[in-house]
């Protein structure tokens, strides 16, 4: 394989991708947080503004867990990981205090309940 360099900043927060959905009753937000603990994931709401941040670690191989200190070499890496942050602004008729969260299949699902 040919030798390619790769930049990661480490205090660069990633953002995670969002779908947005509504139906009569409801807004939900999904968010792509494949391989990410639901511990790690801190859902806050502050004025209009629902703030997802967390920290994804980088993936290994079952066999590197077993053998830290064997050298690996990597050839490209495209998944991010370290701190994420993500900003959704709301709609003003959020139902505030009937948000909840879910954490399924590397997917966060935000329930917005409308007023």
């Amino acid at each position: 394989m040919a030798k390619s360099y790769f930049s990661y900043v480490p205090n660069e927060a990633w953002r995670p991708n969002v779908n947005l959905y509504e139906n009569d009753t409801t807004y939900l937000v999904c968010v792509d947080l494949a391989g990410v603990n639901k511990e790690e994931i801190d859902v806050v709401v502050e004025a209009q503004t629902l703030r997802i941040r967390g920290t994804r670690e980088v993936p290994t191989p079952d066999a590197l867990a077993e053998q830290q200190k064997q050298r690996i070499r990597i050839h490209l890496m495209e998944i991010d990981h370290g701190t994420f942050s993500r900003e959704v602004e709301l709609p003003a008729d959020v139902e505030k205090s009937k948000i909840a969260a879910r954490h399924r299949n590397g997917m966060l699902w935000i329930e917005l309940p409308k007023k």
